[in-house]
């Protein structure tokens, strides 16, 4: 017969089975592949698949960078429009879902769509009705001390007012995308709620650069989403190597340019001295026509051409087509071996 398992003997099976439940066996994670060796370390990390990360951490700090630049150039046009200091500052450059970016949006908002010349889709600009509202009072006179933000859209005149300040956005967003590509942005459409705007798939990756926009005591944001389907053909020129390299070599050409424009408008006084003699101020009052003067300068020695009255070239005197003129010879390199004595003020009493 079977042998009979009494009450006791049940429960200490079922508390073993618990037991084994609650402490799994730990199993060692093993990666096999003909690349590695068994003891090489191995770093694993986690990989959301809904939120992929397109956009390299290069290519991120680039993108920062130019708006960094949009910004700065942003804000001092702001300033001149508005006759006021405005501040714009980049706060966040991240990459989320399209559907992230416009759940963490408010309605209603400024949400322009706008376009590039070499590029296919649409960007989207968003600008907070916590700026929209106190820059309107600044441009109709206000003061923005006791200033009521409304939940509306916005009217026909607010839409007009602000058009001058979308298209700002727009001039230094140009200028900023120079260094990489020559684009020229237009505002194809405007929207108050942005839940009815769908310029890509909800889960299409986007890249959301966030700026702080301050305006004396008032405060808000603007937001530029740039889908990555949109950027896709520049994103090897947004590499932080290439675009810096060629924007830096630009900037430098351009300054050459016009520091050799400048500089080569601008005149300068040459003087040619033979020599020089210092005499008594009772001798200067006494001399004649016929007098004398003996200077320290041996005939044979080099006159000097003076450069606003520094000592530069040796030359020699001469004539040339009825005119007394001076060839020169050879650079002064030092100006501790001055060729005429006391050079560095000329006096009126130089013969």
């Amino acid at each position: 017969m079977s042998e009979i398992l009494d009450q006791s003997s049940i429960d200490a099976l079922l508390a073993m089975a618990e037991d084994e439940e609650e402490q799994p066996e730990e199993r060692q994670l093993q990666i096999f592949s003909r690349h590695r060796k068994s003891s090489d370390p191995v770093d694993v990390r986690q990989y959301d698949f809904k939120r992929p990360e397109r956009v390299s951490k290069d290519q991120m700090r680039a993108l920062q960078t130019l708006h960094e630049s949009f910004a700065r150039t942003f804000g001092a046009s702001l300033s001149g429009f508005l006759r006021t200091i405005v501040e714009v500052n980049v706060a966040t450059c991240e990459q989320m879902t399209y559907a992230e970016f416009i759940a963490g949006l408010p309605n209603p908002t400024s949400f322009n769509l706008i376009t590039a010349d070499q590029l296919e889709g649409e960007i989207c600009l968003e600008i907070s009705p916590l700026i929209i509202y106190p820059i309107i009072d600044r441009l109709l006179g206000g003061t923005n001390r006791d200033l009521f933000i409304p939940q509306r859209s916005l009217t026909e005149i607010e839409a007009k007012l602000i058009a001058n300040v979308t298209e700002r956005s727009l001039m230094s967003l140009t200028e900023a995308w120079q260094g990489v590509i020559p684009l020229q942005f237009e505002i194809t459409a405007s929207e108050s709620n942005p839940q009815l705007v769908q310029i890509v798939p909800p889960n299409e990756v986007v890249v959301v650069v966030g700026l702080e926009l301050r305006m004396s005591t008032r405060a808000g944001t603007m937001a530029l989403c740039i889908p990555f389907k949109v950027i896709e053909p520049v994103m090897e020129l947004l590499s932080e190597q290439s675009w810096f390299r060629i924007r830096k070599s630009d900037d430098e050409q351009h300054l050459t340019r016009r520091l050799e424009e400048s500089v080569g408008k601008a005149t300068v006084e040459l003087r040619g001295e033979i020599a020089r003699a210092r005499i008594t101020l009772a001798d200067l009052v006494g001399l004649e026509v016929g007098d004398i003067i003996e200077t320290d300068t041996p005939v044979a020695s080099d006159a000097v051409l003076l450069v606003e009255r520094e000592q530069k070239f040796r030359c020699a005197v001469g004539r040339h087509k009825n005119r007394v003129s001076v060839r020169v010879k050879e650079p002064i390199r030092s100006a501790s071996d001055p060729v005429l004595n006391d050079a560095a003020e000329p006096s009126d009493e130089a013969a």
